[in-house]
């Protein structure tokens, strides 16, 4: 019922909507003279404020048209390599020849933002790699005969996409996909599956929340199971290839990540307003720019989103030796062959230093040279694979440590 009065709000602001864009647009055209006013900009700010805080924000382009290599500018084409019905396999194809960079693997956090989050990082790896990136799809336009999506179907999902690109893969996961990555890995080696990945690298991921636990922990840890079940868990209204499918909705997930900082959220549409006012575009535009991104969210499956409450956050299961999938026990102390590295931020307030490190101690079978760790100074969650610290402190480490175990 929450989701259908969501929408109801959305389609009755429409016309306020509609007015407010229009106004914007007269009181901004540089024909018009009242734009050249302080009043005039004054309206114009006011319109745009009033229209950005209604609207709903659709997945964000990549726009990685190009890159550099070797000092030369290059082409860059997306291609969907694989498609599955709630993932696609996104290939960045620069336009090179006779190059073998490695080949990288990134997984994108399904925890309520587009793969577009990750732009940074792979624009970042475009200049010496060769990039595919897991592209999540909104759940609320996935129809219900596709099934569901649990936990387990993530696991088969990372190991399909990893047997499509072959045994020459580094695997890199950004926070949550930490975790069903490591049990792929573990999975594939003790089959023995040949395509097990030459290096897996994990950022700020919840491996063992135990540790050091931050106030995204205590969220999940202090409210029982059945809370999230009755609370979060929604059904897609009609207007959506997906109706009747259960999810935790976006516009929730954007209100619990609002609300953690809401004062510093508000103080930045102020900012916004002002720097309008003022006439100052440039900053306008990096507002814009910004919060294009960050407000635009995706629905999460329900089965994979409570399960994931439960065994990760909740009961612990990879750190206490319990986690299966499938029937199939989940042992990291299989992995022999594929290299680890993890990497955390001093500062981060989501994933606390210490949980993601863990995964060492459950690889006890890996040898010393195919392990190494990385703290990252005066960096938070994002900081640890965006930003100026993410190009110029992390992605060296990241960079050498894939160059180092490429030859398998």
């Amino acid at each position: 019922m929450l989701y259908h009065l969501h929408e109801m709000q959305h389609h009755a602001f429409a016309p306020m909507r509609m007015l407010a864009e229009a106004m914007q647009s007269v009181y901004s055209h540089p024909w018009v003279p009242m734009a050249y006013t302080k009043f005039g900009r004054t309206v114009a700010a006011t319109a745009e404020l009033v229209e950005r805080t209604t609207r709903r924000y659709p997945k964000p382009p990549f726009n990685l048209h190009s890159t550099v290599v070797d000092g030369e500018t290059v082409n860059v084409v997306e291609q969907v390599t694989h498609h599955t019905p709630f993932c696609n396999l996104l290939h960045f194809k620069r336009n090179v020849e006779g190059r073998n960079d490695p080949k990288v693997l990134l997984l994108a956090p399904m925890s309520g933002h587009f793969a577009t989050l990750l732009r940074g990082t792979v624009e970042t790896m475009l200049h010496e790699h060769d990039v595919y990136i897991t592209d999540w799809i909104d759940a609320r336009n996935v129809p219900l005969a596709q099934g569901n999506f649990t936990l387990d179907d993530y696991i088969d999902l990372l190991v399909e996409f990893m047997e499509v690109l072959g045994p020459d893969t580094h695997v890199m996961a950004v926070c949550q996909p930490s975790v069903p990555m490591l049990c792929a890995v573990s999975l594939m080696a003790a089959a023995g599956n040949p395509n097990q990945p030459r290096s897996m690298l994990m950022m700020g991921g919840p491996i063992d929340t135990r540790i050091n636990p931050t106030k995204v922990n205590d969220v999940a840890t202090h409210k029982p199971h059945s809370w999230f079940e009755r609370t979060v868990i929604h059904s897609v209204p009609m207007n959506y290839a997906g109706h009747g499918r259960k999810v935790y909705p976006g516009f929730l997930q954007l209100h619990g990540f609002m609300s953690m900082n809401l004062e510093r959220h508000v103080g930045e549409h102020v900012k916004l307003f002002q720097n309008m006012v003022k006439g100052d575009g440039d900053s306008a535009a990096q507002h814009r720019e910004f919060y294009d991104e960050y407000l635009s969210v995706m629905d999460l499956p329900a089965d994979y989103y409570l399960e994931t409450i439960g065994k990760v956050f909740q009961e612990h299961h990879l750190p206490r030796g319990i986690m299966e999938s499938r029937g199939r026990k989940v042992d990291p102390g299989a992995i022999r062959h594929t290299a680890l590295m993890t990497i955390e931020g001093e500062k981060d307030d989501i994933t606390g230093v210490g949980q993601t490190k863990a995964a060492h101690d459950l690889c006890c079978n890996l040898a010393p040279e195919k392990q190494r760790y990385h703290l990252q100074p005066k960096v938070g969650h994002y900081g640890v694979f965006n930003g100026r610290r993410w190009r110029e402190e992390v992605y060296p480490n990241v960079r050498e440590f894939i160059r180092q175990h490429d030859k398998g």
